[in-house]
């Protein structure tokens, strides 16, 4: 089985001229057909029409919505989100907050792919360095836990970390994939900065990663997309789609 899995963060859904434009993030998103893709910066608001970004975009798309909220107040939510074509077995959030710094998370969604369980994580650090080198600690903690589940993991997030430090050293011992390559995908029009990234187990083989570059994805975000392509090891032989 083969899987098409993103990153993207979607910056509230406000483009870089500064237009909230739903729309056209999902025209992105749908650019590249992902089965899986982890989002950032997602709205889920209520009492108001659109308010709802998350419910939106995946309304829009025809896919399964997994919202991890990193705050909430009386106007709605805000974090992270995953969505998905494939059949979800549950999730959970989980808490990357640091000191009094802008609260963190990330969200697991566990799925079935054609008959072998895939454990997804998406998560959004921090902007401090030593906020980032805390919360991949914490990370790991996380991403260990479901090892005993019997199937292979997904990271893939807005990691803030544009050198190579410690969030990139950890996760690079963690995860033993043999093909790895990070993208710029910041700011979207011009990157300079290697923010987004997608990690994967060895059990997932890969056989395409780029950054996806088209002129409503230069505009309809700060960030650009990532995208792995994978070959499911033990599923069904014939693709997805």
């Amino acid at each position: 089985m083969r899987l098409t899995v993103a990153s993207y963060n979607i910056h509230r859904g406000t483009g870089l001229d500064g237009r909230l434009d739903l729309d056209r993030i999902a025209r992105v998103i749908a650019e590249v057909a992902p089965d899986v893709i982890g989002l950032q910066e997602v709205v889920r608001g209520t009492g108001s029409r659109g308010a709802d970004h998350a419910g939106y975009l995946a309304a829009r798309l025809g896919m399964r919505l997994i919202m991890g909220v990193t705050r909430a107040d009386r106007h709605g939510a805000y974090g992270n989100a995953v969505l998905t074509r494939l059949p979800v077995l549950a999730s959970t959030g989980f808490d990357l907050s640091r000191g009094r710094r802008e609260p963190r998370g990330g969200l697991r969604v566990d799925v079935d792919a054609q008959g072998r369980l895939l454990h997804v994580f998406n998560c959004h650090f921090g902007l401090g360095v030593r906020e980032r080198a805390e919360q991949v600690e914490l990370l790991l903690r996380v991403l260990r836990a479901p090892a005993g589940l019997g199937g292979p993991r997904m990271l893939m997030g807005d990691f803030n970390e544009w050198y190579r430090g410690p969030v990139a050293h950890r996760l690079r011992l963690e995860f033993a994939s043999s093909r790895r390559r990070t993208w710029r995908t910041h700011p979207a029009l011009f990157p300079l900065f290697r923010l987004d990234r997608i990690y994967w187990d060895a059990e997932l083989e890969a056989e395409a990663f780029r950054v996806h570059r088209s002129r409503l994805s230069r505009v309809a975000s700060d960030h650009l997309p990532v995208v792995a392509r994978l070959r499911v090891r033990g599923a069904a032989s014939h693709s997805h789609r």
